[in-house]
C-alpha cells in the first residue's frame, strides 16, 4: 500500500487519539504521518493469498495473523505501522485495552508498490528491526515473482531472496511453509515497454 508523506508532526499519544478517528489509515513514524493510500489488484491478491495460506496453517496453533488493519507499534523511536500481515504467537500484548496496536509480532509481511519498496526496506526496517520478538520480515515484490525473507540469527539479520515461482517460502519462527506459486496465485503481469 502506498504511502504518502503528510507535512504534520504529532506526538504518538495525539497520533494515537487522531488516528483511531481518522476515516482513514496513516502510519507514523518518528512524529511524521504517513499517509495510506489504496493497493492495487496485484496487491490485494498476494496479501489474501499470504494472509490465507498463513492463517490456514495457524488455525489449530497458538498463533494469530492479522490483516493490515492490526496496527503495530515500534521502539525505541515510536513508530506505528500497519503491515499487510503480522501473526503473533505468544500471548498477543497491546499498547492498551483498546487492543488495535500490536506489540509483539512475530512475522510481518509488507507487499511492496513501486511508491512505497525503498521505504519498506530502508526506514521501516530499521523500526521494524528494533521490536524484539520480531523474527521474520518478507517482503513480497507485486512487479515481479521476488521474495525477501528478513530473519533474526541470534544478533545478526540474514536475507533470503526467492526468485522462482516454483520456491517454497519457509517461515521458521512460525513452522509455515508458502509455496511462491500460492502467494502469487491468479496474480498477472503484462508486459509494458
Amino acid at each position: 500500500m502506498a504511502a504518502i508523506a503528510v507535512q504534520t508532526h504529532l506526538t504518538p499519544e495525539e497520533y494515537l487519539a487522531w488516528e483511531r478517528k481518522a476515516p482513514f489509515k496513516n502510519e507514523y513514524l518518528s512524529g511524521q504521518i504517513l499517509a495510506m493510500s489504496g493497493a492495487s489488484l496485484a496487491h490485494n491478491l498476494i496479501t489474501g493469498n499470504i494472509f490465507n495460506g498463513l492463517y490456514n496453517q495457524l488455525v489449530n496453533r497458538e498463533c494469530m495473523t492479522f490483516s493490515s488493519e492490526m496496527r503495530v507499534k515500534a521502539n525505541p523511536i515510536t513508530s506505528y505501522f500497519y503491515p499487510d500481515v503480522t501473526v503473533v504467537c505468544d500471548d498477543p500484548r497491546f499498547e492498551d485495552d483498546v487492543f488495535d496496536t500490536l506489540l509483539n509480532p512475530t512475522v510481518i509481511v509488507e507487499v511492496l508498490s513501486p511508491s512505497t519498496a525503498a521505504y519498506d526496506k530502508g526506514e521501516k526496517f530499521e523500526s521494524y528491526k528494533q521490536i524484539v520478538s520480531l523474527q521474520e520480515y518478507v517482503l513480497v515484490s507485486q512487479d515481479k515473482v521476488n521474495v525477501e525473507r528478513h530473519f533474526r540469527l541470534e544478533m545478526q539479520w540474514r536475507t533470503i531472496e526467492f526468485q522462482d515461482i516454483a520456491d517454497v517460502l519457509p517461515l521458521d519462527s512460525i513452522r509455515c511453509e508458502l509455496p511462491l506459486s500460492h502467494i502469487y496465485r491468479r496474480v498477472q503481469w503484462t508486459d509494458t515497454p
